[in-house]
């Protein structure tokens, strides 16, 4: 099942239109994407049974342009991974961890899909990630445990202004990828049970037409049932919660010479089974 925020309503998106589920339902499930998430199991049964008449014929590819397509949730954490692809370790001059690499961006800078992106400064990046949206609360779980509390997936976009980043020492990740509309999400929430390996997809951003990453999840260093173990054997994770990856090789500031973006570019943002997310970048 697909689940998105359209104009701020839950919205499950069929392959030839959408539904409004409390609408649809008569009211039984909520028009509150953060509600719905709770029912996940319920509402797809539902859905799956109840077979509910269209809201609105719509093609997939046109809805995943809608610009009143909103973020999925509005976490109260959102964590990231750095240097999370082997290969994008070594495109960077460093070695793989052997740990994960965790910080944050700040909540504020979560976004729709299709959000312009203004440019704070001169080495803005862009880093295509695989977003995972934390369905259940979730402490000490185990490896073997963890991919059970993932109500879903979707694609994202881990910008970062690279000088803001190394400006400081200690770098400061958190601050320089927290600028407004530095995380997009979407353009839905892809329920867990669509996706069997979130470890098995490609992942790819498009800058003005031209490839600049392509990959594939399954050279993440450690794998999002890791990711989400390591992380809840020191925090609790929340429903809601919002983990980003990490970002495979192609990144602006390992080009030689750089490319970082400028106002008029077009970032598009595709992972395998889960969408495509676009963003123009604009003046601040």
């Amino acid at each position: 099942m697909r689940l998105a925020n359209l104009d701020g309503r839950a919205t499950i998106v069929a392959d030839d239109g959408i539904i409004d589920v409390a609408n649809a339902s008569n009211g039984a499930f909520s028009a509150s994407i953060e509600k719905c998430l709770g029912q996940l199991d319920k509402l797809d049964a539902w859905y799956r049974s109840a077979q509910p008449t269209l809201t609105q014929k719509i093609g997939v590819d046109t809805l995943a342009q809608d610009t009143r397509l909103g973020p999925v949730v509005r976490p109260q954490q959102v964590f990231a991974i750095g240097l999370n692809y082997r290969q994008h370790a070594a495109e960077s001059g460093l070695e793989v961890p052997k740990e994960p690499m965790v910080f944050t961006k700040f909540a504020s800078s979560v976004c729709g899909p299709n959000e312009q992106l203004p440019i704070p400064g001169p080495s803005t990046d862009y880093e295509a990630e695989l977003v995972v949206i934390i369905g259940a609360t979730l402490r000490n779980v185990g490896v073997d445990e963890a991919l059970a509390g993932v109500a879903g997936y979707c694609v994202g976009q881990d910008y970062s202004e690279r000088e803001w980043q190394f400006r400081g020492s200690p770098p400061q990740f958190s601050l320089a990828k927290s600028f407004k509309n530095f995380a997009p999400i979407g353009p839905w929430l892809t329920t867990a049970d669509e996706i069997h390996d979130p470890n098995d997809l490609s992942i790819t951003t498009r800058l003005n037409g031209e490839t600049m990453q392509d990959s594939n999840t399954s050279d993440m260093v450690f794998s999002v049932a890791e990711l989400i173990a390591y992380l809840s054997s020191v925090c609790e994770l929340r429903r809601g919660d919002v983990i980003f990856t990490g970002t495979p090789e192609g990144v602006g500031q390992a080009r030689r010479p750089p490319v970082f973006l400028k106002p008029g570019d077009e970032i598009v943002t595709n992972i395998e089974r889960l969408g495509t997310i676009h963003n123009v970048a604009v003046a601040p």
